[in-house]
């Protein structure tokens, strides 16, 4: 309140003309007061007007008019008082600048700052107010500084959130690290002891592959360590600018409070960081046609201690591997390959949660029949086949598996699949197996084969057999089929790099019936 009628007080000890206090003040017959340099300066512009003679002398403040030039004297009363206010003004300025730094000072006039102007966005002295800022919107420093706090404290709750978002984001970056070397290491254990089998003229090809994939994973990481790298930048900056928020809060002087706040930086958006892609099958993708014509050399070792002990067809000692034809055929007689096949020998079970609607089980899970009309009740406690599909339980990875079906009839289809098989049919088409990357099915016909995958179909001539036989090299990348009858006959072998665990996945059309064949 003091201040309030000191600034008050103050103004009445101003001259109109100057705006300063009155140096030399003097009072007109009218009653108003003017420094006499500048009511005499005044009436001598007056004088110099071509309207003065008509008007004579007027008072700058009311307009009243005098016929004659008024004879100026001091006022003592009024100048005392002045006298006064300036040794005021100069004692609260001398104390002020002991306890204020300059920046709190008005740069033109050397007053402290009190009032904040809306318009100019800057703090500003009394005589500020009178001069620049008389037109202009004008608060106290508590309501401005309320203003400016509620926008700092959105400022602090967006980069606590956007701090938050980018440790998560970096906990992902960190795991997708661990999991990309796992995917790297175990791609290039695949390659390695898939190259190892063959001869000596594909070494060349192994470690262009292997480079390949370390070249990849070097890729990737490198991309990994820079999106890191960005957003620990990020995560420094927003520190920072949550340390200066903080203490710029924490500051308890207003005028100090609005000079800083300008000078705090605005957040930027961050920069969008790309998803890092490591896809595994894609870094072998240039050597699959090369695989594909060298795969029958893998052929001798399925089961490699046959393919090595191997009587030839007329009974001439041991066969020399690089002999061997496309397919494993006879002269092996049925006992020797299926026996060395039934070693591995896996039973399987259908999983009745998989199972369309129009497919029937068996009690034990081990039989499925696609009856032309009726429906069956499974119980429903998760996603199902649209086409007339069912999967096995069980699912395979590393080592060698083998399980053997009966078929009643042709229109079957038998494969292996990833877990991530689409439950919906497939425009165009009664069944999703082998229509993609992740899925491989042999297709019964009644007058061929037709072997599928990524959607293209393979035409295979061959009889038609009712008890078939599935081999698994995981490690290998070999997925083979054969027809079990008089002889062990290799129908059609896969050749691919397997990522995941393969699950057993069949296709029945109306009318008929598979069976797992189970063994002690």
């Amino acid at each position: 309140m003091a201040s309030l009628v000191s600034q008050k007080l103050e103004e009445k000890l101003v001259c109109s003309i100057c705006l300063e206090l009155f140096g030399v003040p003097v009072t007109l017959p009218c009653g108003h007061n003017f420094c006499k340099s500048c009511i005499s300066d005044h009436w001598d512009k007056q004088e110099q007007a071509l309207a003065w003679a008509e008007r004579g002398y007027t008072c700058p403040e009311c307009r009243r008019g005098f016929q004659q030039r008024p004879e100026l004297e001091k006022n003592v009363t009024l100048y005392s008082v002045v006298e006064l206010a300036r040794e005021s003004e100069t004692w609260a300025l001398d104390t002020e600048r002991c306890e204020v730094t300059c920046g709190e000072l008005c740069p033109q006039h050397g007053r402290p700052m009190e009032l904040y102007c809306e318009d100019e966005r800057q703090c500003i002295c009394c005589v500020c107010t009178v001069r620049q800022c008389q037109q202009h919107r004008r608060v106290l420093f508590q309501e401005e500084r309320s203003k400016k706090q509620v926008l700092l404290k959105e400022s602090l709750e967006k980069a606590q959130e956007e701090s938050e978002r980018i440790e998560q984001r970096m906990q992902e970056l960190e795991e997708q690290t661990h999991s990309i070397k796992d995917s790297s290491e175990g791609l290039k254990s695949l390659i390695l002891n898939k190259f190892s089998l063959l001869r000596k003229a594909l070494e060349d090809c192994q470690w262009w592959t292997v480079a390949r994939i370390e070249q990849e994973q070097a890729a990737a990481l490198g991309c990994v360590e820079e999106g890191w790298s960005l957003l620990k930048h990020r995560l420094d900056v927003l520190s920072q600018h949550r340390e200066r928020a903080q203490r710029l809060l924490a500051c308890p002087d207003h005028r100090t409070f609005l000079q800083e706040f300008p000078l705090l930086p605005s957040l930027e958006s961050p920069e969008v960081l790309l998803p890092v892609e490591f896809d595994a099958a894609s870094v072998v993708k240039p050597i699959a046609e090369i695989l594909t014509d060298i795969s029958r050399l893998l052929l001798e070792d399925l089961p490699s201690s046959v393919a090595h002990k191997a009587p030839n067809p007329i009974g001439q000692g041991l066969m020399h591997p690089q002999g061997l034809a496309v397919k494993v055929v006879a002269p092996l007689p049925e006992c020797q390959l299926r026996a060395e096949l039934l070693k591995d020998h896996r039973n399987l079970t259908f999983d009745p949660e998989t199972a369309n609607k129009y497919l029937e089980l068996s009690k034990g899970n081990h039989k499925a029949r696609h009856g032309p009309s009726t429906i069956c009740s499974h119980p429903e406690q998760g996603p199902r086949f649209e086409p007339w599909q069912v999967l096995c339980t069980q699912g395979y990875g590393h080592g060698h598996h083998y399980w053997e079906v009966k078929i009643s009839n042709h229109s079957i289809i038998l494969g292996v699949t990833y877990h991530g098989l689409p439950w919906e049919r497939q425009q165009g088409h009664k069944f999703n197996i082998g229509l993609d990357g992740s899925s491989w099915g042999l297709q019964v016909r009644e007058d061929c084969y037709l072997a599928w995958h990524k959607g293209r179909a393979e035409k295979i001539q061959e009889r038609l057999y009712k008890n078939l036989g599935v081999s698994l090299d995981y490690d290998k990348g070999l997925l083979s089929f054969y027809g079990l009858g008089e002889r062990v006959q290799l129908i059609h072998s896969f050749h691919d790099v397997f990522t995941q665990p393969l699950y057993p996945v069949f296709w029945l059309c109306e009318g008929r019936a598979v069976t797992l064949c189970q063994r002690d």
